[in-house]
């Protein structure tokens, strides 16, 4: 992967490598960035300092700041200072940083480095050196990057990525065949923390493409939109949570240029699916799906031009078959491998998936299994995804495992209730969420966004297509659906403004 992106800049030194605010950076300032960020780690910090933290402040630094790590040999830990500060407080810690690396001024940060002994150098003001992008010789199993995401505790958990599944990925995702170069232009909409970004701006430096970035101060969902179509945007991955709002203008949107529109991270919608193909006609659109665990993304589905002959589960689009190097397994409880199209835990094997979490020995020992098969051991990690194989060795996502809840002592799958409601009301964006009335006593609340049929119609129409106690407790229509700084749907969010109407 380095290697890939030393000879991409080498080969386009005068080409535009980001476009970030409205400003492009070339492959010689990327390359010169880099490498003072790099002569600074291996002069002036101890080889023992294997992670070494970046505050992500949306800028040219911030991203080369990835790069001068990993030419280091290090490993980096993205911290986004817009984040709460005691749960950044908590990431540091865990990582054990003691070197951050900031092109702004966040004092909380300051502040934070007097008492716990933590080095903050602002990139920005580094000396300029000689470039230097030679690979150094790295153990595959180090640390590429720490990525954090949320806990059940409500601390943040530590998912340790190394060189050898970051390459893993990289691999795996040219065997894919896209047909890229430097010629593209790709879209980066996430930020730094959230493992989606990586993709988006490694890998359109490894052919020597430039990065589109989003303006931080601008209003997200139009400001993409405007990127796409002003900046001709040829490759796209994106939270499926963007087509909801860009729905209102897909008779106005054409995207000619979009070559491949890539979608994950949250259940693909098929209305919404057959909608964005008439937006993008020479685009080739995906559902890939894959958690921080497995290294961004690790199975892929092609939707076909002829939308009757998408594959879908209750509206949701397939999520498709494992990408080159990794393996994916229908699992139950008791770690046995199902062999029919009976529905259970999907779970994950190959060489992207994590060595498990930072000083986390528990949930270790919860998410992953080993299972001899053929006399091969293999280590597996549970998503949490409930799905099941059909006869094409195709993967159907069925929703998560705790998105089923009883009612009455009945099982319920939330998805399935969302379906029939969005067939009902043509309404794609349908979010069925469990609300705790008492112990064992759930409620099911339900918000469609923007509807304004009779509600009770709903409920009349569910009563012909589902048991009693799927019936949810309410509907509500919600002008605006509450979004987590990735762009998705946030239903613990959802949960709360339930909860508020039953008190």
């Amino acid at each position: 992967m380095l290697t890939k992106i030393r000879d991409s800049v080498l080969s386009y030194l005068n080409r535009n490598a980001f476009h970030i605010n409205n400003k492009f950076y070339t492959y010689l300032e990327f390359a010169k960035t880099v490498s003072k960020i790099r002569f600074f780690l291996e002069n002036d910090i101890d080889d023992s300092e294997k992670l070494i933290g970046i505050m992500t402040n949306d800028d040219f630094e911030s991203y080369c700041s990835v790069f001068g790590i990993l030419y280091a040999g290090k490993g980096f830990v993205p911290i986004n200072p817009s984040h709460p500060l005691e749960r950044n407080i908590s990431i540091i810690k865990q990582s054990g940083l003691k070197i951050i690396l900031d092109s702004a001024d966040n004092r909380n940060y300051r502040e934070l480095a007097n008492e716990e002994k933590i080095k903050i150098v602002n990139s920005k003001n580094l000396p300029v050196t000689k470039i230097n992008l030679e690979v150094p010789v790295i153990d595959e199993n180090n640390f590429a990057y720490v990525l954090f995401t949320s806990g059940s505790t409500g601390v943040p958990k530590g998912v340790k990525l190394s060189y050898k599944n970051l390459n893993s990925f990289v691999n795996s995702f040219f065997n894919l065949d896209y047909k890229i170069d430097f010629k593209d232009r790709f879209l980066q909409m996430f930020e730094m923390t959230f493992d989606l970004s990586i993709m988006c701006y490694f890998i359109p430096l490894c052919v020597g493409a430039c990065v589109y970035t989003i303006p931080e101060n601008g209003i997200k969902f139009s400001s993409i939109y405007c990127t796409l179509e002003e900046d001709k945007i040829t490759f796209a991955l994106m939270v499926p949570s963007i087509l909801s709002y860009l729905q209102p203008y897909f008779n106005e949107i054409k995207l000619n240029s979009m070559r491949y529109s890539l979608f994950c991270g949250e259940a693909l919608n098929l209305e919404l699916a057959k909608e964005w193909l008439s937006c993008v006609p020479n685009a080739e659109v995906q559902n890939v799906y894959g958690p921080t665990e497995a290294t961004i993304f690790c199975l892929s589905y092609s939707l076909p031009k002829d939308k009757s002959k998408i594959k879908n589960y209750n509206g949701t689009v397939c999520i498709g078959k494992p990408i080159h190097n990794m393996e994916a397994k229908i699992i139950d409880e008791g770690n046995r491998i199902i062999l029919d199209n009976s529905k259970n835990e999907l779970c994950l094997s190959g060489k992207q998936l994590t060595e498990g979490y930072i000083n986390n020995p528990g949930k270790n020992k919860e998410s992953f299994f080993v299972i001899n098969e053929n006399s091969i051991s293999k280590r597996f990690y549970r998503t949490g995804d409930i799905s099941f194989v059909d006869e094409d060795g195709d993967f159907m996502y069925c929703g998560r495992k705790d998105n089923q809840i009883k009612v009455q002592g009945f099982r319920n799958e939330l998805g399935e209730i969302e379906h029939h409601i969005s067939i009902f009301t043509k309404v794609p964006n349908v979010y069925a969420v469990p609300v705790e009335k008492s112990p064992g006593n759930n409620l099911i609340y339900v918000f469609i966004q923007n509807y304004s049929g009779n509600l009770n119609e709903i409920t009349q129409y569910l009563g012909s297509k589902i048991p009693h106690y799927m019936i949810p407790y309410k509907i509500t229509s919600i002008s605006e659906l509450p979004l987590n700084s990735n762009g998705k749907v946030d239903r613990k969010s959802l949960i709360k403004i339930a909860a508020n109407e039953e008190k």
